[in-house]
């Protein structure tokens, strides 16, 4: 099913490519348009340099001059990974019905491409796990391709990387995983600087190249269960419980987190029936933003900083819905 006009004008020419010939009441029926809409869009080809020929009369139809062949799509291969990325979450956050058509451009796309951007494109979509949370911006992506490439072949990497504090280190890392959780991309695996399992931000990544060392590839690696665990285990300024009034499975899709920053209590279908939420911060404004934008009813009970913090954004928010902030 193609709904958008562009999308049916391109069809049409994908139609008379495959077929050779149609008459403009088969391409109206497989378009779920009217003859008449289907002319117009011939003479958009037409007027788009396309040579699509009109044969008038009862048994009358249209079709490509003979001879005639598009050129074929070409993408950098940036702009295929770019279009990858932007396909997979696509998949990731759209309706079901979706699917089939997200997986069938990521299939046309292979098809167009030289082989060697084919092979980083399919590592790309065999290796990236995306989790829930509010989108961010996508990553450089090379450094998506480079470390989806070494996962996939188990391949060691040197990166130069930047950490919270601007200090620049080099080291030796074997990636196991690429997750893309909460808007941050992430990669883990051995660091050799540190000897231990270690997590990077792509954002912070300054320079990556691939070297000649393998690893034992970590076929079975959870790597989203591993991301979790290490967000978990790093030591934030402030630690946050807050009480929302939701069933487990709602928070969890709300939020993006795993089930491991939840507890249910309360007895079902009683007032205090929920889930307690922990969780660490630095920034405890930012955590305020991301309880408004959860919805729903809360208790902050943890730490009382945060009920302050919250108290004036909403506020802030009331005020700017009455239009009286100065």
């Amino acid at each position: 099913m193609v709904y958008r006009p562009t999308a049916r004008v391109l069809t049409v020419l994908e139609l008379l490519q495959a077929r050779g010939r149609m008459t403009g009441a088969e391409l109206a029926e497989r378009l779920e348009v009217d003859v008449r809409t289907v002319r117009n869009y011939i003479e958009t080809l037409q007027d788009l340099g396309i040579p699509v020929e009109a044969e008038r009369g009862r048994y009358g139809g249209y079709k490509l001059r003979p001879g005639f062949k598009l050129p074929p799509l070409i993408f950098t291969e940036d702009e295929a990974l770019a279009l990858t990325i932007a396909l997979l979450l696509a998949q990731r956050d759209g309706p079901a019905t979706t699917a089939p058509s997200v997986a069938g451009a990521l299939a046309k796309i292979e098809r167009v491409l030289p082989e060697a951007t084919r092979a980083g494109v399919r590592a790309v979509a065999q290796t990236v796990v995306f989790a829930g949370g509010v989108p961010g911006a996508a990553p450089a992506p090379a450094a998506v391709a480079v470390l989806s490439a070494a996962v996939q072949a188990g391949r060691r990497v040197r990166l130069r990387y930047r950490s919270a504090r601007t200090q620049e280190t080099e080291r030796a890392f074997d990636p196991y995983g690429v997750v893309s959780r909460g808007g941050i991309w992430y990669t883990i695996g051995h660091c050799h600087l540190r000897g231990s399992e270690r997590l990077f931000r792509l954002d912070r990544i300054l320079r990556i190249d691939p070297l000649a060392t393998t690893f034992p590839r970590r076929v079975d690696f959870d790597a989203l269960a591993a991301v979790e665990r290490a967000l978990a285990a790093v030591p934030r300024a402030w630690q946050v419980e807050v009480w929302l009034g939701t069933t487990l499975s709602e928070a969890r899709y709300r939020t993006g987190l795993s089930a491991a920053h939840f507890e249910e209590v309360g007895e079902p279908g009683k007032a205090d029936a929920g889930v307690l939420l922990r969780t660490g911060t630095e920034d405890l404004e930012q955590t305020a933003r991301f309880l408004a934008w959860i919805g729903g009813p809360l208790i902050v009970r943890e730490p009382p900083e945060l009920r302050e913090v919250l108290r004036r954004y909403a506020l802030a928010l009331a005020r700017d819905a009455e239009g009286t902030r100065a």
